[in-house]
């Protein structure tokens, strides 16, 4: 069974820091190109950031120079260091395994049920 489990969400300031941590067991996580989506209310789910199964990252421009995603293949966990947040960062946050990297259409694939972040102003 596949299980995909996000964390470290949070209320945090104008300017702070976040890092989210997403565990996945019940695949070959190491073989699985891994993502971060958001969603905010009324918004549709967009794409934040991946890395492929290789270590190639690729960032959404609304967030490149301030995230930061990597993964430790032997821990099966996926990381996204968040920095400089503002409240257009305010979101639930989605990890998901084995979509394409990138990719415009977040469906598919293995998903988290999401870590809620909220940065007040």
């Amino acid at each position: 069974q596949v299980q995909v489990v996000e964390s470290g969400g949070g209320l945090v300031q104008t300017g702070g820091s976040l890092r989210l941590s997403c565990t996945a067991s019940g695949l070959t996580f190491a073989d699985l190109n891994m993502g971060w989506f958001r969603q905010a209310p009324g918004k549709e789910r967009e794409g934040v950031s991946c890395i492929s199964w290789s270590g190639r990252t690729y960032y959404a421009d609304y967030v490149k120079g301030r995230f930061t995603i990597s993964r430790d293949n032997a821990k099966s966990t996926l990381y996204l260091q968040m920095d400089s947040l503002n409240p257009e960062d305010t979101a639930m946050y989605y990890c998901a395994a084995g979509l394409p990297c990138p990719t415009s259409t977040p469906r598919g694939g293995y998903w988290g049920q999401g870590t809620e972040v909220t940065v007040s102003s």
